[in-house]
C-alpha cells in the first residue's frame, strides 16, 4: 500500500475542515483512524488552524463524548484513534454516522478526492491498480459522477479502460467487441484483465443482456445478442437450433444494443463484416430454407434474409408466377431494412423485372394494331414505360453484374422486352406506316419536328419574349418522360411533355436542322443538310442561322454554360432573345461502338447534366420559357443481334446507307424496308426516298455500332420529346411550393405499457409533383435525448389516393430500464436528409414490473 508524508496528509486534512458547512451542520468532526499506529508520534506535533486535536481510545470514550456533545458543541475537531469505529459498541458511533472518516492511505485519497462514501473503501481498494495510473485517474475523476455505487464505480472504471467519454455499458460493450471477437486478441479485455476484474463485466454482461453461458466468449454473446435481436422480427419455432442463444430475460435490451450499432454511420460495417460471417457459421440458409418468406419478411439481422427474399422473387419470376403486387410490396419493404444498401442494385434489378412482366400480363393478349395514330397514343401513354423499365434494369445490372442471379434474370428480360415488346410493337407499327405515311410523313394531331420553331418558338420571339431551347442529341420519349418528373418534383416551375413526330431518316444531321428556323431543308448530293442552301452542320453554322433569323441569339454547347461563373453567364447570354443549348452525352457514348454499352448509364448521367442546366437557366439568366426536345430517339438492346436481324445490302443508286436507313433518288420496292417519299419533310429538285428496314432490323454494315441505332422509324427513334418548362417564382399567385410528405402518429394514446410495443403512422398527402417523398427515423428518447428503443425507418413516398395504402405499422421495443411513470419520455420523427427532428410527440411510461414476455 503506498502511503502518504505528514505534509499530504496536514494538507489533505486542511481541505476537510475547509469544506462549507453542509445545511444544519455547525462544525466539522473528522475522525483520523490509524489502525497500524504509524502516525501516533507525528500527532502530538501536528497543528491545524482553528481545529483542536484529540487522541481516542478504549479508556476515554465516555470523556470524549462527553467533549463533543457536552462541554465543547461550537469547535472544529480532529479525532486521533486506532479503533474501529464502524460499530454500535462504539460509544461515539452516533458522532461518527455525522462526521467525515479519514484514512492516511492511497485509498483514502482515492476516497477523498473523488467524494466517495468511505463504505465503498473495499471497492476502491479492489481496483487500487487501475487508480494508481495518473492519467486512468484524471478520466475517472473527469466523469464528474455524484452518485457512487458499486456498479457505478466498475461501469467508471470500464467506461475509462475502453476509451469511451461518458460512462455507459453499451458504448463499452460495442468498444469490446469492435475491436475482435477473439478473446485472447481483444485489447480490452486485456486491459480489463490487467486494472479491473474480468468477471465483473461479464457479471454487467449477464444482467443486461440476460446472457448465461458456462463458458463466456465474446464470439457466443455477439451470436446471443443478434439471435435475441432476431427473435422479436421471428416466432422462435423458426430458428430450430439457434433457441440457446434467446435471452430468457432482458430481450429487448439485445434488439436496442444490436439496432443502435447498426444505424452507427462509421460502426455498422464491423457489423456487417461479423454478421456475415456468423449466418454462416450457424448455417442460418439451412434454418430458414423450407420458413415460407412471410415469416422472416421483417428480419434483417443478417444479410442472408435479403438475399433469401431476392432469391425466392427471382425464382417465382424464373417458374411464371404471378404474384407481382407481393413482389413489389416485398422489394419496397426491404428499403426500410438494414441491408438495402448492400443490395440496393440488385433489388433494383429484380424490381424493374417485376414491372416488366407486370407489364406483359396487362397486354399479353396483344399490342395495339391499326391506325397509325392509335398506336402512337398508346406508345406515348403507356407503351414508353416498357423502355424506361428496360433501361433502369440495366443500369442496376450493370452495377451488380457479376450477380449469377440476375444473369438468369437478364435472358427473362431480353425474352420480354426484345424477343416480344419490341418485335411486335415495331411490327404493328411498321405495317401502319407502311399503310399511311409513305407518301405522307405526319399524322393529325401531332405537330412535326420540322415544324417546331415555327408552332413553338416563332410565337414568342414576335411577343419579344425571350425563349431557351435545349436539343438533347438522342433523348428519346421515355428518357423525357423522366426528366419532366424530376422537374416538377424539385423545382417549383411546372413541367409539360409533349411530343414531335420526328423526321426520318431519324438522324442528328436532319433531326438538328429540322429543329431550327428554316423556309427550306434539303439534302445535297452528298448528304449534307441544307437549310435554306446553307450547310447547317456544326455549332458555327447553326449560330449563323439562328441570327439570320433573329439577330440577338445565340448556340453554345452546354458544357460551356456549366463550366462558367454566374458573372461570365449573365454577360454571354445578356441581351439575348433567342437562346440554344446543345447536349450530347447520350448520343456521344450511344454512337461508337467501343462505348455503345455504355449507353443506358450515359442516359443518367444526362438527366443529371439537364437538371443542372435548367437550374442554372432559372437562377442565373432568370429564364421562364424554357423548352427541352430532341434531334431523334433511339434503339437499343443489349444483346447481340442474329444475323436474321440484319439486311444484306442492297444495290441501289444511293446517297448515302447506314444501319437504319438508305438515302436515293430511286423509287422502288426493296424486301424488308418502308419506302418513305421525303417530300413533306425536305424540298428537293429530284424526288427523295429513305428506305426504312421493318420493325428493328438493321442493314448490314462493317464497323459501327449496331446495338444502339438510330436512322429508322420505329416509336423509339420517332416520338420525339417537347418538354415545356414555365420558371415559377415562390410567392407568385397560386405557386406550389415543393414540400415533403408529412408523417404523423395516428395513436391516441399517449401511454406505454408493454417493452414491446406497436405505432401505426399516416403518410398525410400523396406523392405527387410538387409533394415528394419523406424518409424518417422514429425513435424514444428520454428528456435528455438519450435513445430508449430501437431505431425504425419509414419511407414515405406512397402514390395511392387510399389512406389505407398510405398507413404503417411499426414495432418498437424498450431498454429493460427502470421508468419513472412522473417523468416524459419522447417519440422523436426524424428527417433522414435533414437530420432534423420534426416532431417530438410526449410519453409516459409504466410497465410496472418490467416483463420478458411482452412479445
Amino acid at each position: 500500500m503506498i502511503h502518504l508524508n505528514i505534509e499530504q496528509i496536514e494538507s489533505a486534512l486542511q481541505d476537510a475542515f475547509s469544506e462549507p458547512l453542509k445545511s444544519g451542520e455547525q462544525r466539522k468532526i473528522v475522525f483520523w483512524v490509524d489502525k497500524d499506529q504509524e502516525f501516533i508520534d507525528e500527532i502530538d506535533q501536528m497543528t491545524i488552524d482553528g481545529v483542536h486535536i484529540q487522541k481516542l481510545t478504549n479508556n476515554n470514550q465516555f470523556y470524549m463524548k462527553h467533549l463533543l456533545e457536552e462541554k465543547d458543541t461550537q469547535s472544529h475537531y480532529l479525532i486521533y484513534t486506532n479503533l474501529e469505529l464502524n460499530s454500535e459498541e462504539n460509544w461515539l458511533y452516533d458522532i461518527v454516522l455525522y462526521s467525515k472518516t479519514f484514512f492516511a492511505d492511497r485509498i483514502s485519497l482515492i476516497i477523498s478526492d473523488l467524494h466517495i462514501d468511505p463504505s465503498l473503501r473495499m471497492i476502491i481498494k479492489k481496483y487500487e491498480k487501475f487508480f494508481n495510473n495518473k492519467d486512468r485517474f484524471k478520466k475517472f475523476q473527469a466523469f464528474g459522477l455524484t452518485n457512487y455505487t458499486e456498479e457505478s464505480i466498475e461501469l467508471a472504471i470500464m467506461s475509462v479502460l475502453c476509451g469511451i467519454k461518458t460512462p455507459d455499458f453499451e458504448s463499452v460493450l460495442k468498444t469490446v467487441l469492435i475491436d475482435t471477437l477473439e478473446d485472447t486478441e481483444n485489447k480490452y479485455i486485456a486491459q480489463m484483465e490487467k486494472f479491473f476484474d474480468l468477471a465483473a463485466f461479464w457479471k454487467h454482461v449477464e444482467q443486461l443482456y440476460g446472457y448465461e453461458r458456462e463458458v463466456m466468449t465474446l464470439k457466443t454473446l455477439f451470436i446471443h445478442l443478434t439471435v435475441t435481436a432476431l427473435s422479436h422480427a421471428m416466432k422462435e419455432e423458426y430458428l430450430g437450433g439457434l433457441k440457446d442463444f434467446i435471452a430468457v430475460r432482458n430481450r429487448t435490451n439485445s434488439l436496442v444494443f444490436i439496432d443502435h450499432w447498426r444505424h452507427h454511420k462509421t460502426d455498422y460495417a464491423v457489423f456487417d463484416e461479423y454478421a456475415a460471417g456468423i449466418e454462416q457459421e450457424v448455417k442460418l440458409a439451412s434454418i430458414i430454407q423450407s420458413i415460407p418468406v412471410e415469416e422472416f419478411k421483417q428480419a434483417d439481422i443478417f444479410p442472408y434474409f435479403d438475399k433469401a427474399i431476392i432469391i425466392k422473387i427471382a425464382n417465382s419470376l424464373l417458374e411464371n408466377l404471378e404474384d407481382f403486387e407481393n413482389y413489389t410490396k416485398l422489394i419496397k419493404l426491404r428499403r426500410a431494412k438494414h441491408y438495402y444498401e448492400q443490395f440496393t442494385f440488385v433489388y433494383e434489378a429484380l424490381y424493374y423485372t417485376v414491372k416488366m412482366h407486370e407489364f406483359y400480363k396487362e397486354h399479353k393478349q396483344g399490342l395495339m394494331q391499326g391506325e397509325s395514330i392509335a398506336i402512337h397514343e398508346a406508345y406515348v401513354k403507356e407503351y414508353y414505360a416498357m423502355d424506361m423499365y428496360y433501361r433502369k434494369f440495366y443500369v442496376a445490372f450493370d452495377e451488380a453484374s457479376n450477380n449469377e442471379l440476375l444473369k438468369k434474370l437478364k435472358s427473362l428480360v431480353e425474352n420480354l422486352y426484345t424477343n416480344w415488346f419490341v418485335a411486335e410493337l415495331s411490327t404493328n407499327w411498321s405495317q401502319a406506316v407502311k399503310a399511311e405515311m409513305t407518301d405522307d410523313w405526319s399524322f393529325p394531331g401531332v405537330r412535326s419536328q420540322q415544324s417546331f420553331y415555327s408552332s413553338v418558338i416563332a410565337p414568342h420571339i414576335r411577343k419579344g419574349e425571350r425563349v431557351f431551347v435545349i436539343i438533347s442529341d438522342a433523348m428519346r420519349y421515355e428518357v423525357g418522360v423522366e426528366l419532366a418528373e424530376r422537374l416538377n418534383a424539385e423545382t417549383i416551375g411546372d413541367c409539360e411533355v409533349g411530343t414531335l413526330l420526328g423526321v426520318v431518316p431519324s438522324v442528328t444531321k436532319l433531326g438538328m436542322a429540322a429543329l431550327l428556323p428554316h423556309r427550306k431543308l434539303d439534302f445535297d448530293a452528298t448528304g449534307r443538310v441544307l437549310i435554306d442552301d446553307t450547310d447547317s452542320s456544326g455549332l458555327e453554322n447553326r449560330k449563323r442561322i439562328l441570327e439570320s433569323y433573329v439577330e440577338d441569339s445565340i448556340a453554345v454547347h452546354f458544357q460551356d454554360v456549366l463550366d462558367m461563373n454566374k458573372a461570365g453567364r449573365r454577360e454571354v447570354f445578356k441581351g439575348k432573345k433567342l437562346i440554344y443549348f446543345y447536349h450530347d452525352t447520350i448520343d456521344a457514348m450511344g454512337d461508337k461502338a467501343s462505348t455503345e454499352i455504355y449507353t443506358f448509364n450515359a442516359v443518367e448521367k444526362a438527366l443529371d447534366q439537364l437538371s443542372a442546366l435548367i437550374k442554372v437557366i432559372r437562377d442565373d439568366l432568370s429564364g421562364s420559357n424554357v423548352y427541352i426536345t430532341a434531334d431523334h430517339g433511339f434503339l437499343y438492346q443489349r444483346e447481340e443481334l442474329p444475323d436474321s436481324d440484319k439486311l444484306a445490302k442492297e444495290k441501289i443508286d444511293l446517297i448515302e446507307v447506314k444501319r437504319r436507313h438508305i438515302l436515293s433518288k430511286e423509287q422502288r420496292e426493296l424486301e424488308g424496308q418502308i419506302a418513305v417519299d421525303l417530300s413533306t419533310i425536305v424540298q428537293n429538285d429530284e424526288a427523295l426516298t429513305v428506305y426504312l428496314p421493318n420493325g428493328t432490323i438493321r442493314n448490314r454494315l462493317q464497323g459501327a455500332g449496331v446495338n444502339f441505332v438510330h436512322g429508322g422509324a420505329s416509336l423509339q427513334e420517332v416520338v420525339v420529346p417537347l418538354l415545356t418548362f414555365k420558371n415559377k417564382r415562390a410567392g407568385q399567385k397560386g405557386v406550389q411550393a415543393i414540400q415533403k410528405v408529412d408523417i404523423k402518429l395516428t395513436n391516441t394514446t399517449r401511454k406505454i405499457t408493454n417493452s414491446i410495443f406497436n405505432l401505426e403512422f399516416f403518410q398525410t398527402e400523396k406523392v405527387e409533383d410538387k409533394t415528394i417523398p419523406r424518409t424518417v427515423l422514429i425513435y424514444m428518447t428520454d428528456d435528455e435525448g438519450s435513445v430508449l428503443s430501437n431505431e425504425e425507418t419509414l419511407i414515405g413516398d406512397h402514390t395511392s389516393d387510399k389512406p389505407e395504402e398510405r398507413t404503417f405499422k411499426l414495432q418498437f421495443a424498450l431498454k429493460s430500464i427502470t421508468y419513472d411513470r412522473a417523468k416524459t419520455y419522447y417519440l422523436n420523427i426524424k428527417d433522414v436528409e435533414t437530420g432534423v427532428v420534426i416532431e417530438k410527440i410526449p410519453f409516459s411510461i409504466n410497465l410496472g414490473i418490467v416483463s420478458d414476455f411482452d412479445f
